[in-house]
């Protein structure tokens, strides 16, 4: 049981606060609640262009990098459509350094035009390498926005095409900026070994004094439920043609998210999964194949992506795919279930060892509205059964609910 104390300031800002007795690294993550889905069709890639802004220098800070490490410490960040999160480590007696970093990066960000333009250069050059100059590179490209079709889930965090970001200006980061990086918008979690009291009174000391704003969310439409089935065929210089299919699923707290997730681990999670035993296994269909979902906040998809041996057909391949999920919703055992939810939790509780890990998670249940999720969500996850695990997947493996991206060789 990972023990959390709960705080919220009068200006808004969450915090949650993880007392860690086995190590003297501590950890400040910044989690804030924004992400690709809050951009506009044009605009898109400023929440990860704005995340590479963050580490330019404020005005009371030149250099945040370099001022953390003077204490020791280190910082990364991550922008997904949900969120932007950015994390220090540092020695525990250093900790009100992160504290005072993250506060004033908040609210004095530095937007000169040498950052800016250098910055702009590097993440229109992250997505060339990333997107366009490499095999496979636009599939979440095209595989988003052949699913999706009012949600903003249809670009990836990186863009939807280089030019938009190219195009975006230091107004529109002023605008993101001003009214998402507010305490209102955010959760700080922190895991140390240090008094809570302490921990409290630093980030009252920090952060008590930046005004409370509200945060101007642009409302965005629901993704409408496909009624029929999708497909594109794009023929492209890669080195094997690939079939990647995406099914729509709920979001992070749909009641049957543990059924998705177990789902995805009965048909490819490890070599007795059911795609790797009866499809990979056999040696005349595919190199690679995996089955994943996208854990989005809002509605996601359950993908199942396969790379082909030379000389095999599209058709061939699905028909052993379909073949494969009609016989899982006709004979799957509880054991087979249970095997993967013992692997869930084994996984989860792995990952909450590592304190940036664990910082980061508690984050991110905080968002999704209950901080103890961290400690309770395996209980929906042992509460799977064969019924409600094949009730889930019927309603999900729909043709009709079903987009088919097909990669053929130019």
């Amino acid at each position: 049981m990972i023990e959390i104390v709960e705080h919220k300031l009068p200006n808004g800002l969450r915090v949650v606060f993880n007392r860690n007795r086995s190590s003297q690294l501590a950890v400040v993550n910044m989690a804030y609640t924004v992400g690709a889905r809050n951009e506009q069709p044009g605009k898109t890639g400023l929440a990860h262009f704005l995340e590479h802004l963050m580490f330019t220098g404020t005005f009371d800070v030149p250099s945040f990098d370099e001022l953390l490490q003077s204490a020791g410490g280190e910082s990364n960040a991550w922008t997904n459509n949900d969120l932007t999160n950015f994390y220090d480590v540092l020695p525990v007696n250093n900790l009100e350094v992160a504290i005072a970093l993250e506060a004033d990066r908040m609210c004095g960000l530095r937007l000169d035009d040498k950052s800016f333009e250098s910055q702009k250069s590097v993440v229109v050059e992250e997505f060339k390498q990333r997107c366009l100059n490499v095999p496979y590179g636009n599939q979440e490209h095209l595989l988003r926005d052949l699913a999706y079709k009012v949600h903003p889930y249809r670009w990836p965090t990186i863009g939807q095409t280089v030019d938009d970001v190219q195009g975006i200006t230091k107004d529109d980061v002023k605008y993101y900026y001003n009214n998402y990086y507010v305490p209102s918008g955010a959760v700080l979690s922190i895991v140390a070994d240090a008094d809570a009291d302490e921990v409290l009174s630093m980030v009252e000391r920090q952060f008590g004094d930046i005004e409370k704003t509200g945060t101007d969310k642009r409302p965005y439409s629901p993704e409408p439920e496909q009624q029929e089935a999708r497909r594109l065929v794009t023929r492209q210089n890669v080195p094997y043609r690939r079939i990647v299919r995406a099914y729509h699923m709920g979001d992070r707290l749909c009641a049957d998210y543990a059924e998705c997730d177990i789902l995805s681990d009965v048909l490819s999670n490890g070599r007795s999964s059911r795609l790797y035993r009866n499809v990979l296994a056999k040696g005349d269909l595919v190199s690679a194949i995996d089955a994943s979902i996208t854990a989005n906040h809002d509605a996601g998809i359950l993908k199942i992506q396969a790379s082909l041996l030379p000389g095999v057909d599209f058709d061939k391949v699905e028909a052993a795919i379909d073949s494969e999920i009609e016989q899982m919703l006709d004979d799957v055992t509880i054991d087979e279930i249970k095997k993967c939810i013992n692997k869930y939790e084994s996984n989860a509780l792995f990952s909450n060892l590592t304190i940036e890990e664990r910082a980061s998670n508690m984050a991110q249940c905080c968002i999704l509205g209950d901080v103890n999720m961290i400690n309770t969500e395996i209980d929906k996850y042992q509460a799977v059964t064969c019924s409600s695990f094949v009730e889930s997947a019927k309603k999900l493996l729909r043709t009709s609910n079903c987009s088919t991206l097909y990669y053929d060789i130019d």
